[in-house]
C-alpha cells in the first residue's frame, strides 16, 4: 500500500483487526491457514506440491483481494492471521480469464448485470477465534469493501460438509424452496455437474431443523439476504456439496452494511 493512501478496508474490534493482504508474506499466511482448514482439519485432497508447500494456492489468488483478520495481540502481520476470505470483482476476472465459480456454475445471468458484482470464497478462520464476533468483523469488513468499489452483487460458492446430496437432502430442499434466486440473476449448476436441491416436497420439511443443518456461512449469507442458485455441485476434491449464493447488497438488511453506510453518510455530512 502506498503511504498516505486509505485502505479499503480497515476496521479493529477488539483485539482483532480486519483489512487486505497488503505483502506476499500475508497472502502465504493466509494460503497456510487455509490448507490447516480444508485439508488438515477438513477432509478436502491436497495436490502433491501444495502437501509439500503446506498452502492452499491455485490460479486465482494473485487476480484476487485477500481480506485477512489480525488479532493484534499476536502482531500485525503475517505471524497475526486467524481468518481469510478472498474476494474477486470483474477486473480481476477479466484478468485471470474468468471468474472461479464458473467451473460450476452458469453465472452468465450475473455476468450480464452491467454494474461491479464481486465473488467471494475461500473463506476460513482458526479455530481459536470461530464465534460471532470474529464473523460479524469479516461481515463489517466485506461492508466496506461492497461500499468502497460500489459492489452492487456478491456471489460465490458455499459449502455443505459431504459429497452424498442425498443425505443432505434436508437442508438442501429448504434453501431450494425458501430461497431460491429469482429467475433474472438465478446461476444453475452445470449440466454435467448439476445436483439437484428438490429432494423433498416442502410440506415435508421441518424449517427449524432445516437451518440447524445449514453451515454458518450459509446462514450469514441468509442473514444478509442471499439467494441460492438452482442445483447443487459435488466437489470431490474438498469433500463438499456446493451451492452458488447471491446477495444484492442494495437488499441487504444486516446491521452492518447498514452501520457502516451511516458512517460514511455522516462523514460526507461533516466534511461537505
Amino acid at each position: 500500500m502506498i503511504e498516505g493512501t486509505k485502505r479499503p478496508v480497515d476496521v479493529t474490534a477488539g483485539s482483532l483487526t480486519i483489512r487486505l493482504a497488503e505483502t506476499e508474506q500475508e497472502l502465504l499466511a493466509a494460503q497456510t491457514l487455509r490448507y490447516d482448514i480444508f485439508y488438515r482439519e477438513n477432509s478436502a485432497k491436497p495436490t502433491p506440491e501444495m502437501e509439500s508447500k503446506g498452502r492452499d494456492f491455485d490460479s486465482f489468488d494473485s487476480f484476487c483481494d485477500h481480506l485477512l483478520v489480525f488479532d493484534n495481540e499476536l502482531g500485525d502481520g503475517p505471524e497475526a492471521v486467524v481468518g481469510t476470505y478472498r474476494v474477486m470483482r470483474r477486473e480481476g476476472a477479466k484478468a485471470r480469464g474468468q471468474f472461479y465459480s464458473v467451473d460450476e456454475f452458469d453465472i452468465d445471468k450475473l455476468l450480464d448485470f452491467k454494474g461491479e458484482i464481486l465473488e467471494l470464497g475461500r473463506s476460513c478462520i482458526n479455530a481459536n477465534y470461530r464465534r460471532g464476533s470474529t464473523m460479524q468483523l469479516l461481515w463489517r469488513g466485506i461492508a466496506q469493501y461492497v461500499f468502497h468499489y460500489d459492489i452492487k452483487y456478491m456471489f460465490g460458492c458455499a459449502s455443505l460438509q459431504g459429497t452424498d446430496p442425498e443425505k443432505l437432502k434436508v437442508p438442501l430442499s429448504y434453501l431450494y424452496h425458501n430461497h431460491l434466486a429469482s429467475s433474472e440473476i438465478c446461476p444453475k449448476a452445470l449440466p454435467g455437474r448439476y445436483s439437484s436441491m428438490d429432494l423433498m416436497a416442502p410440506d415435508s420439511i421441518d424449517p427449524r431443523a432445516a437451518v440447524k443443518e445449514l453451515p454458518p456461512l450459509i446462514k450469514g449469507y441468509l442473514r444478509l439476504g442471499g439467494v441460492i442458485g438452482n442445483g447443487a455441485v459435488v466437489d470431490e476434491q474438498f469433500g463438499t456439496t456446493d451451492v452458488c449464493v447471491i446477495v444484492e447488497t442494495s437488499r441487504v438488511t444486516d446491521k452492518y452494511l447498514k452501520h457502516y453506510k451511516r458512517e460514511v453518510d455522516s462523514v460526507t455530512k461533516q466534511v461537505a
